[in-house]
């Protein structure tokens, strides 16, 4: 195998293990070069090598010789290089944005950074950046905290942006008979926020996400600044008809269920337009590599039933307890999301009349979907959120 070239040996110089906790004790890169070789980057003991390509790369990364080029001559040029599609990261977003950050050069103490935490309750792993007032940033279901990166980068010069692998997912700790419903998720970002040392901040979330967000602030609402909820998953108002059959159902099946990587991605294709291309194409990868693990798969079939389980009316039905919410709030919402259907923008309206809305051209997920509208709308009411409402840490 040829020598790698001196653009390679640059960047691999510059590594920089304090900003890349890759929660494994080997990390193995592929870095491509279109149509000139490739060569793998061994990570271990906090530092990098390059060896010759060989065995499963956990990560790999493609582009072309002048886009390493300029990776190496310019210190911050990875994202943008990721960002515009000229590098291209598959298998393992967290792994390969990792490696584009730890390889950076920067060294301003509020740069992207990967790190995982030791909380009371669990080991969660989290992307940060910025500095000002803490937000929290939630993923949805069978997505991970790289969902959030355009958000990071959007938000983090004027915020602290947390964003976080909820327990089960992505690189957190998976615990297998965890309950995995809201208020789980909403006690393990409390757990969060105390480790490290957050008294109070914003949260936004996706999805799941969303849900979880305002678990958050229903149940603790002195830890919350303001709420920003993007296509938030809510409890069902009309008849569930599988209910019964979900009460019996075990999520711990998903320990044994034999699923090929083949077969699950072609049925995502399949729901996703465009799956295969650009972002969304490493989101497909970020939920494959954790659906493909017995204790990922099993957080997942376990967090999607309790989606279904909320209890929406009753003393402690999500509804009925929305309806008290003080917490300033802007929901985004998708015309074409077919999960979260716009028509639940008229029950919360009718449920929180000083909420805030704004509805998108887009599916499920604003931030990637229509990223430059949803970080605008997000920035302005988070800065516009009384500073009383919010710590500065």
């Amino acid at each position: 195998m040829n020598r790698a070239p001196d653009f390679i040996d640059t960047l691999v110089d510059r590594f920089d293990a304090t900003v890349f906790d890759a929660r494994k004790e080997h990390v193995r890169l592929r870095l491509v070069v279109t149509g000139e070789g490739e060569w793998d980057v061994v990570i271990e003991d906090g530092a990098a090598r390059v060896v010759p390509a060989g065995a499963r790369a956990d990560a790999v990364l493609s582009a072309e010789a002048a886009s390493w080029r300029r990776l190496a001559a310019d210190l911050r040029r990875g994202m943008d290089e990721f960002r515009s599609g000229r590098l291209a990261v598959c298998r393992n977003l967290h792994a390969g944005v990792g490696f584009l950050i730890a390889t950076s050069g920067a060294r301003e103490p509020h740069r992207l950074r990967f790190r995982s935490i030791e909380t009371a309750s669990v080991r969660i792993s989290t992307m940060e950046a910025g500095t000002g007032a803490p937000v929290l940033a939630i993923h949805g279901l069978g997505a991970t905290m790289m969902s959030f990166l355009p958000t990071v980068a959007a938000l983090s010069d004027r915020f602290r942006v947390i964003a976080l692998d909820l327990p089960g997912f992505g690189d957190s700790d998976k615990p297998i008979r965890a309950a995995y419903d809201a208020r789980f998720f909403a006690d393990a970002c409390i757990d969060l926020l105390d480790a490290l040392d957050v008294e109070r901040a914003h949260v936004i979330g996706n999805s799941l996400g969303g849900r979880v967000a305002l678990e958050i602030a229903m149940r603790h609402p002195d830890r919350v600044g303001g709420l920003g909820l993007l296509t938030p998953a809510l409890a069902w108002r009309r008849e569930r008809p599988l209910l019964p059959l979900l009460r019996l159902a075990r999520p711990e099946l998903g320990l044994v269920q034999l699923a090929p990587r083949p077969v699950v991605k072609a049925i995502i294709h399949r729901l996703i337009p465009n799956a295969h291309e650009g972002p969304a194409a490493a989101g497909v990868d970020e939920f494959l590599r954790v659906y493909l693990t017995p204790a990922g798969r099993a957080a997942l079939y376990a967090a999607a039933r309790q989606i279904y389980l909320d209890e929406p009316y009753g003393e402690e039905g999500f509804w009925t307890r929305l309806a008290a919410l003080q917490t300033d709030t802007l929901f985004v919402w998708g015309r074409r999301d077919r999960l979260v259907p716009i028509a639940f923008a008229r029950h919360v309206r009718d449920t929180l009349p000083r909420a805030r809305h704004l509805e998108l051209d887009c599916g499920h997920v604003p931030q990637i979907e229509r990223p430059r509208e949803t970080h605008a709308a997000l920035a302005s009411f988070l800065s516009e959120v009384p500073r009383a409402a919010i710590a500065r840490t």
